[in-house]
């Protein structure tokens, strides 16, 4: 017999997770560029993108210039868990969730593992805080 105790838990993350992700897809680079940098700073989408020169990110916002390829998919991991944890939670929630130690990702913080490329091991994580794991 199934657990219906958790059945509404499992679909708040389901339907998190579905929002998130369109939301991302349907964002420019440059909208998701200003979006994280807006809620994460220069510095922090620069360190999950691996850039050195933060400044870049600003020009990425700007449309002025657009990312690798390896560095756009950075940023549109990081879009759809921040849009993940913050439709489920809060904007405020969402930035001190993905700077902050995790221990689902051995205390690392999710933002780390998204700059390490390991963009499936933090979408996990998201969805077990959303369900309350």
């Amino acid at each position: 017999m199934p657990n219906t105790a958790n059945t509404p838990a499992i679909a708040r993350s389901a339907a998190s997770a579905e929002r998130a992700h369109l939301a991302t897809v349907r964002m420019s680079t440059a909208d998701i560029a200003r979006f994280l940098q807006d809620n994460l700073g220069q510095r922090l989408t620069a360190r999950i993108t691996n850039i050195s020169d933060p400044r870049q990110v600003g020009k990425w916002a700007c449309g002025d210039s657009a990312p690798r390829q390896d560095a756009e998919d950075r940023l549109r991991a990081a879009l759809q868990v921040f849009q993940l944890i913050q439709d489920a939670e809060s904007l405020y929630t969402a930035r001190a969730w993905l700077i902050g130690m995790n221990p689902q990702l051995e205390d690392e913080a999710p933002l780390t593992v998204i700059a390490e490329g390991r963009f499936r091991d933090v979408m996990v994580a998201a969805r077990a805080y959303v369900d309350g794991g």
